[in-house]
């Protein structure tokens, strides 16, 4: 009877092992992924008018790298992942147009008139723009948008499969 109950007892000690070598492996893994996704890249969906033709009308999957914008590594031409200041729960995905002390000169309505403005970006600030001038809710109806609502640079496009590339 002592043979078998430590038998038994060998045998559970051996299987809670493994089951918790197996759930510190699993830890790790959310671990790295939580690190990747939040520090480092991550997938978003964008879909909308306001970036054609650079981007599609029905969506795409963008990789977005969260580093740069930290080291100070974003400038006119990069398109970007910006939190909107209008709504906190909404991301906006736009190019920067200019950085601060730029000066900036853009048409008040596009689709009615020729008129421009032209104006400096203040500091800590980047003046956005969608490349769908006609179809876009950006810095001409927003303003300049704080530096420290920049979520990411968006660097590479996933999906759709014909559109997979590097944007920039």
């Amino acid at each position: 009877m002592r043979a078998r109950l430590f038998q038994f007892t060998q045998k559970w000690k051996s299987t809670a092992k493994e089951a918790m070598d197996h759930s510190l492996l699993f830890a790790k893994f959310l671990c790295l992924l939580h690190l990747t996704n939040n520090y480092l890249c991550s997938p978003t969906l964008v879909y909308g008018p306001s970036m054609l033709p650079t981007l599609n009308l029905t969506g795409d999957v963008l990789l977005v790298e969260k580093m740069s914008h930290l080291l100070g590594m974003v400038g006119p031409g990069d398109v970007v992942l910006v939190r909107s200041p209008e709504n906190p729960r909404k991301t906006i995905t736009k190019r920067i147009v200019g950085m601060e002390g730029d000066r900036v000169t853009f048409l008040l309505d596009p689709s009615h008139s020729d008129r421009s403005h032209s104006l400096v970006v203040p500091k800590g600030h980047v003046w956005i723009q969608g490349d769908n001038i006609y179809a876009s809710k950006d810095s001409r109806h927003l303003g300049p948008i704080p530096y420290g609502l920049i979520l990411g640079k968006v660097f590479c496009r996933v999906w759709p499969p014909e559109g997979f590339g590097l944007l920039g």
